[in-house]
């Protein structure tokens, strides 16, 4: 354990909520327990959806022993139990070890005490409450795009259904950069906007005559 690297994971579903959120929580913990985060990933990415670039890139990275630190286990699964159980095996056959602040079993593998009997029983609870608690995220994710879906029906029944405000301004700058000649790369840094809305915006500047 002495070569132990963490590894903190922070994720956020929407480009409009701050994945940086949980930082300082995270650093408390692994400061407490006398460690240093020895790399961050940081994402916006659906937690429901297995292509997350930034956790990838920490997985190909982490070794054996290593731990995958998230402040929730949503963090890492809103997944189907199918994509799930891909993401899970792919952890496991690496030997890493996964410590989510809200999973109490799993802070033991950010320590190194406890003999090689306690260390095996308390990675195989861990294991299946890992398990319970993704499929709550799933469960959780899937109540709730019901939810959205059961009102937007409702509004569009009652004629009260308008869809998601445009933001104009941001369309604007976004149709500037886009005349300007910017790669969508260069405009997602910029204005902090989803690939899906610059590849909107330039099929109505393209129908319009303007690109």
């Amino acid at each position: 354990m002495d070569c132990m690297r963490i590894y903190a994971y922070l994720r956020a579903s929407t480009k409009e909520q701050d994945a940086k959120r949980a930082k300082s929580a995270v650093t408390k913990f692994a400061r407490d327990a006398g460690h240093k985060i020895s790399g961050w990933f940081i994402e916006n990415e659906s937690g429901a959806k297995l292509k997350r670039p930034e956790l990838f890139r920490l997985l190909e990275l982490a070794e054996s022993g290593d731990v995958l630190l998230v402040e929730q286990v949503d963090r890492i699964s809103r997944l189907n139990s199918t994509d799930w159980e891909t993401l899970k095996t792919m952890i496991v056959s690496k030997g890493i070890r996964i410590v989510a602040l809200d999973l109490p079993t799993s802070h033991q593998f950010i320590q190194s005490a406890g003999d090689d009997f306690t260390k095996r029983m308390l990675a195989a609870i861990n294991a299946m409450l890992l398990d319970m608690l993704a499929a709550v995220a799933r469960k959780d994710y899937e109540d709730r795009q019901r939810r959205q879906a059961e009102g937007i029906a409702k509004a569009k029944k009652e004629g009260r259904y308008k869809g998601r405000p445009m933001d104009v301004r941001q369309r604007e700058n976004i149709a500037s950069h886009l005349r300007a000649g910017k790669s969508y790369s260069e405009i997602q840094r910029l204005l902090k906007c989803g690939r899906d809305t610059i590849a909107a915006v330039k099929k109505e500047l393209a129908r319009s005559g303007q690109l």
